[in-house]
Formats: structure tokens, sequence, C-alpha cells
């Protein structure tokens, strides 16, 4: 069984997990993170690492970028397997996750759901097939009206997944409104659309002479990056120093 601890346990995603791993025979909670201990929870919860005395085999942070740099320190000091969910990371925290690796496994995805990340690899190979045969390829992506990011870091990585598959050739276009010419067909259009409490909606559109295969995948609750991240978790525990994604986990 995996031993996992819980970094930021009392938040809203780490009480998901915590539902999520009670009911898998493969991994267990034995220690929670969180500066507040409101919630009543299996494990014991301690206000950081360092007062954790439990043994463990991984750590999944779902906590507060505040409490980042303090949770990388732990781990490249330690070499404890950490899944980095947490959102929201300054471009310095960033790097601190790469200097990490070189001293502990750590996994960070741009998305922790596991459809998601099947559907970064569908898009990669569909492009190679779709786009040299000229097809255009647009991204339209649908959040709640609380998401203050656009576009979402998905799209972005949905964009980067078919770049990467067609060497780099693309530019991406956000705004069409700021100038009259017609579609470049070396760009990936990326729209946002924001309202209601829509949890995560994404459509790659491949659209070409008389003919358009549309890829889509639908959130319909936070659970499915629960779910990803418990996965990541039991693969990375035991794995050798490294940075690490989804795609590592998918296989």
């Amino acid at each position: 069984m995996t031993r996992i601890i819980m970094h930021g346990c009392n938040g809203a995603m780490g009480q998901v997990i915590s539902g999520l791993v009670a009911q898998d025979p493969e991994a267990g909670i034995v220690a929670g993170i969180d500066i507040s201990d409101t919630k009543k929870n299996d494990y014991p919860v301690f206000a950081s690492l360092k007062d954790c005395n439990v043994e463990a085999d991984v750590i999944i942070d779902f906590a507060s970028a505040k409490a980042e740099d303090a949770l990388l320190d732990y781990c490249a000091k330690t070499g404890m397997p950490v899944v980095v969910c947490t959102t929201g990371l300054s471009p310095e925290q960033v790097e601190k996750v790469s200097e990490t690796a070189k001293t502990a496994p750590v996994l960070r995805s741009a998305n922790m759901s596991l459809g998601v990340n099947v559907l970064l690899k569908l898009v990669q190979e569909a492009a190679q097939v779709l786009a040299s045969a000229g097809f255009d390829i647009e991204i339209l992506e649908k959040h709640h009206n609380q998401k203050v990011d656009a576009p979402s870091g998905t799209a972005l990585a949905l964009a980067d997944s078919i770049n990467e598959a067609m060497g780099g050739i693309y530019h991406y276009k956000y705004d069409r409104s700021t100038e009259r010419v017609k579609r470049d067909q070396k760009e990936i259009g990326i729209q946002a659309v924001r309202g209601g409490t829509i949890v995560g909606e994404h459509d790659v559109i491949f659209a070409g002479k008389d003919e358009v295969i549309t890829f889509n995948h639908t959130a319909y609750s936070k659970a499915i990056f629960g779910k990803g991240a418990v996965e990541a978790a039991k693969f990375l525990a035991g794995k050798q120093p490294g940075l690490y994604t989804m795609k590592d986990v998918i296989g």
C-alpha cells in the first residue's frame, strides 16, 4: 500500500482526495499537513512537515502557493517524492520545482486528469495526420465565472502538445477582433468562455475541407483531478529523483 502525506489536507481538494483514498485498497493517507485543523480526519494532522513524525512514501500537494517553498525545501533535503498539484506558482517556484527534482522524485502537470492527459496524446497523433493534410486547428475552453486566468493552462498544454508533434511550426492566436486578415494556416486559435459553474470543458477542433473532427473533454467535478493525483502518487512512490509528468503515469 502506498502511504501518502496529504499536504493541504483541509482544503477542498485535500478533502476530496481524502475521500478517494479511503476507498482505494492500494493507498492510504497516513498524515495530513495544514495550518488549520478544523476538519475531522481519519489521520493525524500536523501544522508543518517538520512537525510530522509519520513515515510515508509520497506527498500529494494541493495547498497554497505560499506553502510551496517550505514543501520543496523539505523534499529536496529528504528525497521524499512529491506530486505537485498546487497552482499559481511563481516563475521562481516553478524553477525551484525543477531544482528539487535533482534530489527527489517530483511530478507536476498542467492538468492532473487522466482523461485530459490521454487527450494530450490523442491530439498529437491526430495533428500528425490532419494538420499535415491542411486542417485548421482551433481550441475552445470553458470554465466557471470565478476563473481569473485565460486561456486555461490546459488549453495551452493542448496547443503545446500539438505544436510539439508538428515541430513547433505554429503560433497561437487569442483574439481576431483587433485585425481584419485571413486566418493563417500556421496558427492555432485559442478562445476562452467564462460563465456559471462550468468545472472545465475543452474542445480541440480540426477543421478541413467538408469535414470537421472535434476532440472533447468535459469535467463534471473536481474529483477527476483528485483521482489523477492519487494515481500519480502511486506511480511516483519508489521512483528515482527526476521530474515526471502525467504522461509518465499513463505510459
